[in-house]
């Protein structure tokens, strides 16, 4: 039976704090799934995400912003982050986020702004809550990750009580590696 949709709580302003891995395959993160049972984790649900990055025409803008359609319903979710700065390896970025009933009038209205969708990426998340941590199972196209989210103090020994190391977190977001992903795989078939 599949997990249900867990409920998205949109944030305004607040400080994101996270620590990301890339994981070796589908056998680690169900190794991981394991051992988040064993630590007592609640399976919140699983979903499907369709990410559009937006850019400013001609440049891309001083903080992230990005449409995420969960699902495949008609709204979405926008998100705006700021750049990142990190503290003993863990990510801290600002945050804003707002719950929207229609994603295309929402890319309408950026258009006429004078954003445009400079790329797209896939994900699909289970969601998983430990006390203060929420754990995400994520897949794409370039990889399985695991990302923790919640306060800062108790990032690394939640990483370490997952049998994760805090040095190996990644410091690129997953839009900086579609992006470099979707260049490769745009090289790859123009020299084949």
């Amino acid at each position: 039976m599949a997990a249900p949709r867990p409920k998205h709580t949109p944030r305004d302003r607040t400080l994101e704090a996270e620590l990301k891995f890339k994981l070796s395959g589908a056998a680690a993160q169900a190794q991981l799934r394991r051992r988040l049972h064993e630590v007592q984790a609640h399976l919140e649900g699983a979903y499907d995400e369709e990410n559009l990055r937006f850019w400013r025409k001609g440049k891309p803008p001083p903080v992230s912003l990005r449409l995420r359609i969960i699902d495949g319903s008609r709204g979405g979710i926008l998100t705006a982050k700021g750049p990142a700065r990190f503290l003993r390896g863990i990510k801290i970025r600002e945050e804003t986020e707002v719950e929207v009933s229609d994603a295309q009038a929402l890319r309408d209205m950026l258009a006429y702004l004078g954003y445009e969708v400079a790329f797209t990426y896939h994900k699909h998340r289970e969601t998983w809550k430990l006390p203060s941590i929420a754990v995400f199972l994520d897949v794409l196209d370039f990889g399985f990750f695991v990302e923790l989210e919640g306060e800062v103090d108790l990032l690394e020994p939640t990483a370490k009580e997952l049998g994760l190391n805090p040095r190996s977190a990644l410091k690129s977001s997953y839009s900086a590696m579609a992006r470099k992903h979707q260049a490769g795989a745009k090289g790859r078939a123009l020299a084949g």
